[in-house]
């Protein structure tokens, strides 16, 4: 029963994070957990677990009195996102050019194989699988548990901007071609080039994000006339 009210909770959250990113539901917007549950045909508590997850992705925030309201995402938080995953992969990516043992190195460069038949047959979501994948083989590799951590904390917190991404096809030809350098800088055992890599691969999917996003102007507009869900 838990793990069904996880697996409820998550997939709720997933619904709310796709229509944050997507505007639908625009800054400070009040997300009561009552019309929720009504609205996913749940109890209140899968209602209550999902909200967590947003307030842990800074998605939502709570607010004594209010309850819990959509946050504000301005472009300069989408750019400190990014640029603070940059930093932390690409120390991840340095240590695991130099730390990954030859079966790991086998693993990543199988799992890019697979996934360019992935983005051949247009499967977004087995692409979206394989590459979280992709991103935590070289957190492991890096052989440092405070900075797989962390890694970790950022991907959760830039995972609805990554799915976003990835919905674009374009995008996942982009992100394939920049995964490429960075395999390569890993089988070559180069560090300084794995780092080089994955910092251009963070800067290139800010961009890509940042392309599309509202200006903050206009973003403001919006959160004036929001109401209430």
């Amino acid at each position: 029963m838990a793990r069904r009210r996880d697996i409820l909770g998550q997939t709720i959250a997933m619904k709310l994070e796709a229509a944050i990113i997507a505007g639908e539901l625009e800054a400070g917007t009040r997300l009561d957990e009552v019309s929720l549950a009504e609205r996913y045909d749940v109890s209140r508590t899968p209602v209550r677990e999902a909200l967590q997850i947003l307030v842990s992705r800074a998605l939502v925030t709570r607010i004594p009195f209010s309850g819990t309201v959509v946050t504000e995402i301005t472009r300069d938080r989408i750019n400190e996102l990014f640029e603070a995953m940059g930093e932390v992969e690409a120390l991840c990516g340095r240590f695991a050019a130099e730390r990954m043992g030859m079966d790991e190195r086998a693993r990543l460069e199988t799992l890019h194989e697979d996934m360019a038949q992935i983005m051949a047959a247009h499967e977004v979501g087995a692409y979206e699988q394989a590459n979280t994948e992709f991103h935590q083989l070289i957190y492991e590799g890096a052989r440092n548990s405070e900075f797989h951590a962390m890694a970790e904390a950022m991907r959760l917190k830039l995972a609805p901007f990554r799915r976003r991404q990835l919905a674009d096809e374009t995008r996942i030809a982009r992100s394939h071609r920049e995964h490429t350098q960075i395999v390569e800088a890993v089988m070559q055992r180069n560090g300084p080039a794995a780092d080089k890599a994955l910092r251009r691969h963070l800067t290139s999917a800010a961009k890509a994000m940042l392309l599309h996003w509202p200006n903050d102007a206009v973003s403001q507009k919006r959160t004036t006339a929001s109401g209430s869900m």
